[in-house]
């Protein structure tokens, strides 16, 4: 894949950085985004990096953002941000959570989107899923589908205990890929065909697609529906 990533908004301290709380959202997106591309490239994909770090004002830096992002031919385009607003700075024992924004449900990113909001929450955030805004810029103005991951809360204890720029980047990425380096495949299907192959049967080519991880089963169900309703086979399988 072709992919575009950027960190939003200026460096932490200029004007139109983004977000503060017990984290600062430029530093740590800044943070994630290097992950995310540098695991992505593992994976033999073709990233390239469209941050901005001198934007005069914050359309500047969104109008130099998507300048970036349409010098490149990409399938896909991804913004990477923290949210603000929870005003939960001692914690109250629950994450406010994770989501993506996509331009509109008929966005080639709406899949990949709830994959990436699903492998967010497998670390212990709140789902609360993809929203559709045909108002956000990066959205409207990229050639290619872009999705915007607003990853947790920096004003929420609980997400911040919880965050890990570096969890958070392979969790963006086993969303986006479907693995991230490191990740085996295929491990039971290969012992299954072993173990048929040395009782004297034929051996056996099986080919699976990992499309998530959940560590709510309501969400691996709602995902196993939708696949169904698309017209694909899909099992839920326990590890």
């Amino acid at each position: 894949m072709h992919i575009n990533v950027h960190a939003g908004h200026n460096p932490a301290g200029m004007t139109a950085s983004g977000a503060s709380g017990l984290i600062e959202e430029s530093t740590e997106n800044r943070k994630v985004k290097n992950e995310v591309i540098r695991q992505l490239r593992e994976l033999g994909n073709t990233v390239y990096d469209c941050t901005v770090d001198n934007g005069k004002g914050q359309m500047d830096v969104l109008k130099k953002i998507v300048e970036k992002c349409n010098a490149h031919e990409a399938d896909l385009d991804v913004s990477i941000h923290f949210n603000s607003a929870a005003n939960d700075m001692s914690g109250d024992g629950r994450t406010t959570g994770t989501e993506v924004y996509v331009y509109s449900a008929s966005s080639s990113a709406v899949l990949p989107a709830e994959r990436v909001c699903s492998e967010i929450a497998a670390l212990g955030y709140r789902n609360r899923g993809v929203k559709y805004s045909r108002d956000l810029y990066i959205l409207k103005n990229t050639k290619a589908p872009a999705m915007l991951i607003e990853c947790c809360f920096v004003d929420d204890r609980d997400d911040v205990r919880l965050y890990s720029p570096e969890k958070m980047a392979s969790a963006i990425v086993r969303g986006i890929a479907g693995k991230r380096p490191g990740d085996t495949e295929g491990t039971e299907e290969a012992e299954a065909g072993k173990e048929i192959t040395e009782a004297g049967g034929t051996e056996k080519q099986i080919y699976c697609v990992q499309t998530g991880a959940y560590a709510v089963k309501a969400n691996a169900e709602a995902m196993r529906d939708k696949l169904v309703k698309a017209g694909f086979e899909a099992v839920i399988v326990k590890k």
